[in-house]
């Protein structure tokens, strides 16, 4: 109960912010009011007790940032040793002729017991620790932290791009995305202070050398000229009691030092220390076996000690056998039920049953890619498409169908391919035990590996080994795994074509959620002014040109509006257009209040409206020299505007729009084409360049703009 109660009051004065402050004042009495004996015992203790308990955590921490604090905790324990050392001192220095006693029992047994009563065993035994915990153990653990922070700052920029690419694909929510932004900032963080904490540990190593010889030459100076002890005297108790507290001292760092180089070598995993150890080192039985076989060979050979040998000879075999035994067991198949049924069952004649539906959206993968779809074998594809489901049902305005997915041997092994209504749309190949490192556009130097371009925006990049995931992202590369490469490539061909995967069934469910909140609307609407036919052509030309139809209820007040002048699925879909104008420069340019537009000379748009006239009534469409220089005068601009960093917007008549949109969709890429009326009443157009009939690229540059 008084322990309970001590817990709980500690609890309470680390929740008023009082813990740390008190700890601080505490240790600073320590240096200034002399502790007694027992006290220092106490104190000793609780020293090697939090010291073993740190290590404790360290070795069973899942990964290093589960011991976030530890940079701090490593500070306090050094700033209590020390504290220690000083308060030990003065008690050495001034009882130290008394006896080996004088300075509390740990002193004493770890002066007496551990080193057998001899000051010289003692020195050697301190300086081996002194050794191997300066040189190689905090000497190594410094070098490694210095090291992983710089490549952790280094790798930063990476792993936020490859975090934006998996929420940008819908593989992740906004608060998955948050928290893994903020967990790349606390590795930042925890990295770099272990860089700075293992100074502290450096110099703790230096000053337990130094304390050393101050007390040695200090304890025979005062016992020889004060307290007048023979030298012999003077030098077996002050050395022993310098030893013990050494000692004392030292093994607590050494704890501590080790811990701190554990923490900073592990490797984030989903298994323990003690389990990653096992599962590396003893899972592969050629290891034991042939290790057990060169221990035994050596156990014949006549002078060896036969026995230690030929024991963990037959240890190592034993170990190898049973490692063999347990990996037959895991590839043993799963033996399928007998059929208690022997009897041949009559073939069945052939019915509509046996014609199977085409799969609207569908994804075949080759027999190498099957752990991927598989849950059961660890397989996160089936979650990332889910996830790209989801986003792309929010970002479209309907719930996007399911994925059918399937084998096919007809394949190859590492390739899959993307299915729309039966069709291909799409495939590649991938490597599933590799990374995909995307050259964005600017990187700082070259990783190894299969050249290849990304499936879904075919930027350059190459298949490198996981091992180099952290290097790759420290040059700039985007580092993404194989199953978010399927992923991200499904979700972009499915943005390219999400008209086709709405149809009768989507809209009639579109109108069902809207008709809960206006029923009115939605009855005047299907079937009063509009078939739910020429609603979903409507909706099938906005998805087209990549418009959500999130807004159902404005798009259905436009309908209903001039659905009674006219049934054509083009007007509607133009007059649909302007209701959303706002949305749709939303979604372009953001809510920048000046918007900078490419416009067509009068005498262009002219040409372009009587030719498409021409082409309704079956005579002779656009000359096609000039509709060459047009489309060089475009993709320049385009170049431009990019360059910029700005949107690419045509500004044209609403007679052309359609015409021009559907001509340059695939022709010029990121180029929207907008219709005058199209444009709100609160932004301001700027124009930036002016296509006109005569040269390919007559125009207006960045800083003439004409703005109205």
């Amino acid at each position: 109960m008084a322990t309970d109660a001590a817990t709980l009051s500690f609890r309470e004065l680390s929740r008023n912010g009082l813990g740390a402050p008190i700890l601080l004042v505490m240790m600073l009495a320590m240096v200034i009011v002399p502790l007694p004996p027992i006290a220092l015992d106490i104190f000793f203790t609780f020293n090697i007790t939090l010291s073993l308990a740190i290590l404790m955590v360290t070795v069973y921490a899942i990964r290093p940032l589960d011991f976030g604090i530890f940079p701090t905790v490593l500070l306090i324990t050094t700033l209590l040793r020390l504290a220690l050392n000083v308060a030990s001192t003065r008690v050495v220095l001034l009882n130290g002729h008394t006896g080996t006693a004088s300075a509390g029992k740990v002193i004493e047994s770890f002066g007496e017991f551990v080193v057998g009563g001899n000051y010289a065993v003692g020195l050697v035994v301190f300086a081996i620790l002194v050794i191997i915990n300066f040189v190689v153990v905090t000497k190594g653990a410094g070098r490694v932290a210095e090291v992983s922070a710089r490549f952790t700052l280094d790798a930063m920029p990476g792993k936020q791009m490859a975090i934006d690419a998996d929420l940008n694909s819908g593989l992740i929510t906004q608060d998955e995305a948050r928290t893994r932004r903020e967990e790349v900032g606390q590795e930042a963080d925890f990295y770099g202070a272990m860089d700075g904490a293992s100074k502290f540990v450096r110099g703790d190593a230096i000053a337990g050398i130094l304390i050393l010889f101050i007390n040695i030459i200090g304890g025979l100076a005062i016992g020889t000229l004060q307290f007048d002890l023979p030298i012999a005297d003077a030098m077996h108790n002050y050395t022993l009691l310098t030893i013990g507290d050494g000692l004392v001292a030292q093994i607590p760092s050494l704890v501590l030092s080790s811990a701190t180089a554990i923490i900073v070598t592990r490797v984030s995993s989903k298994q323990k220390m003690g389990e990653q150890v096992i599962d590396q080192l003893f899972g592969n039985p050629m290891v034991l076996a042939i290790s057990g076989g060169i221990i035994g060979f050596m156990g014949l050979i006549p002078g060896m000690p036969n026995f230690a040998f030929l024991t963990l000879a037959a240890a190592a075999g034993t170990g190898a056998w049973l490692s063999w035994k347990r990996q037959q067991q895991q590839l043993l198949p799963v033996e399928e039920p007998a059929e208690t049924d022997a009897t041949p069952q009559e073939a069945k004649d052939l019915s509509w049953d046996d014609v199977g539906p085409v799969d609207i959206i569908g994804l075949e993968v080759g027999y190498r890619l099957i752990p991927l779809v598989d849950r059961a074998q660890g397989g996160q594809m089936m979650d990332r498409i889910k996830g790209v489901r989801k986003k792309l049902s929010q970002e479209l305005g309907f719930l996007v169908q399911p994925v059918h997915i399937r084998d096919n041997l007809e394949l190859a092994p590492n390739a899959y391919r993307i299915m729309l209504m039966g069709v291909p749309v799409g495939e590649s190949e991938i490597y599933p035990d590799r990374d995909l490192a995307i050259n964005p556009g600017r990187v700082f130097g070259t990783v190894q590996g299969i050249e290849t371009r990304d499936p879904a925006f075919g930027l350059e990049a190459a298949w490198i080994q996981t091992s180099e995931r952290d290097n790759a992202q420290t040059l700039g590369y985007t580092v993404v795994d194989a199953s978010t490469v399927v992923a991200t490539h499904l979700s972009e061909l499915l943005q390219s074509h999400a008209n086709e995967l709405i149809g009768h069934e989507e809209v009639q469910q579109l109108l069902d959620v809207l008709s809960k909140t206006a029923p009115k609307l939605v009855e005047d609407l299907v079937p009063g002014t509009l078939s739910i036919g020429v609603v979903l052509k409507v909706l099938q030309n906005l998805l087209e040109e990549r418009i959500p139809v999130r807004d159902m209820r404005t798009i259905a007040e436009t309908l209903a509006e001039c659905g009674s002048r006219s049934q054509d699925p083009g007007a509607l879909t133009a007059a649909a257009r302007v209701a959303l104008g706002r949305s749709i420069i939303q979604h372009i340019n953001g809510m920048g209040p000046e918007l900078q537009v490419i416009t067509l000379d009068p005498s262009l748009e002219q040409i372009l409206q009587t030719s498409i006239q021409a082409v309704s009534e079956g005579g002779a469409g656009i000359e096609p020299g000039l509709a060459e220089r047009m489309h060089l005068s475009l993709v320049e601009s385009v170049r431009r505007q990019e360059a910029a960093g700005q949107p690419s917007i045509l500004l044209v008549t609403p007679a052309i729009r359609p015409w021009l949109a559907k001509l340059v969709r695939h022709s010029i890429s990121g180029l929207q084409v907008l219709a005058y009326n199209e444009i709100p009443d609160n932004k301001q157009i700027k124009v930036v360049a002016n296509i006109g009939t005569e040269t390919p690229s007559l125009g207006v540059d960045q800083d003439g703009g004409v703005a109205a």
